[in-house]
């Protein structure tokens, strides 16, 4: 494939995509916020891969879809989890 077919297939990659509105990256910190956690428990989801995210140079940055489908994610685990149980278990101590 020559230079000017790449460069067309770049330019027809780039038109598909909409690159008028880039995605909103959010910090470390501006993650631990939202999601209400300490700033090492963000760093370990992000450093582990539970939430997806870019290293641009020493700094993460997380895509704020990422964030949202992290979130999305822990709630259908959750559903997913509630949904065999039929209802909720109940511990009796003894009354002596």
């Amino acid at each position: 494939m020559s230079k000017v077919d790449q460069c067309k297939t770049a330019y027809e990659i780039m038109d598909r995509k909409d690159i008028s509105t880039p995605p909103t990256l959010l910090t470390v910190r501006e993650v631990a916020e939202l999601l209400r956690v300490h700033q090492r428990t963000a760093y370990r989801l992000i450093t582990g891969g539970s939430i997806r995210a870019i290293k641009i140079g020493s700094q993460w940055r997380v895509p704020e879809q990422a964030l949202l489908d992290f979130i999305n994610s822990g709630w259908q685990d959750a559903v997913s989890r509630d949904t065999g149980k039929s209802g909720p278990q109940q511990y009796k101590l003894p009354l002596e």
